[in-house]
């Protein structure tokens, strides 16, 4: 049996499959199946919840889906779970943090612009059956974006350990700390005991 992501996003569906080398996966456009979710939570947790809830009922997988954004302290926390529509629908993601950055202008010094990603991963399986984590990557916005690797907030997102942004990291590091990776980490136990049946590794 496959575990379905429950994702359209060509990167986030590359990280997935480079996190869980032992699983067998789907994804949405292998098994024809073209749904959106309306991301109507308030929290990653909640939204993570309602697209794996949904992808499971349309499909009849076991789904796994997540939720995940940019927490920036110095703007109390936005824009969070807003990450992906940030500063309206007609932005890239170039657009989404070029405006960051300028929000971010007041904020000159390293220590104003301490910030995370956080990542929810919820999964499900049609009987009702499920597991959460969350994981976290402490980081800075930097002032300029650098990097070509990732996607998202990643050219502008700063890990002092590494002196790099993350879009500078190469995949097989990112993959060691990242949010998504964090999370992935956590629930790979829970997903054997939950849902012995996908014989994961």
């Amino acid at each position: 049996m496959a575990l379905l992501l429950a994702s359209n996003n060509a990167g986030k569906l590359r990280e997935l499959h480079a996190l869980l080398p032992g699983a067998a996966i789907a994804t949405p456009a292998e098994i024809e199946l073209d749904l959106n979710v309306a991301e109507t939570g308030t929290t990653f947790a909640a939204n993570a919840a309602l697209k794996a809830h949904a992808f499971a009922k349309a499909s009849g997988h076991i789904t796994l889906a997540d939720d995940s954004g940019l927490e920036v302290d110095a703007l109390n926390g936005a824009p969070g779970v807003y990450s992906a529509r940030y500063g309206g629908p007609g932005l890239d993601d170039e657009g989404r943090y070029r405006r960051l950055l300028a929000e971010l202008k007041p904020f000159p010094q390293s220590a104003q612009r301490s910030a995370r990603f956080r990542c929810a991963i919820f999964a499900c399986a049609p009987d009702g059956r499920h597991c959460l984590t969350e994981g976290t990557c402490e980081g800075q916005i930097a002032h300029e974006p650098a990097g070509d690797h990732g996607f998202g907030y990643d050219p502008v997102f700063y890990v002092p350990a590494h002196k790099a942004t993350m879009a500078q990291l190469p995949p097989e590091v990112k993959n060691t700390l990242s949010h998504r990776a964090q999370a992935l980490e956590s629930i790979l136990p829970l997903l054997q005991t939950t849902f012995p049946e996908l014989n994961i590794e």
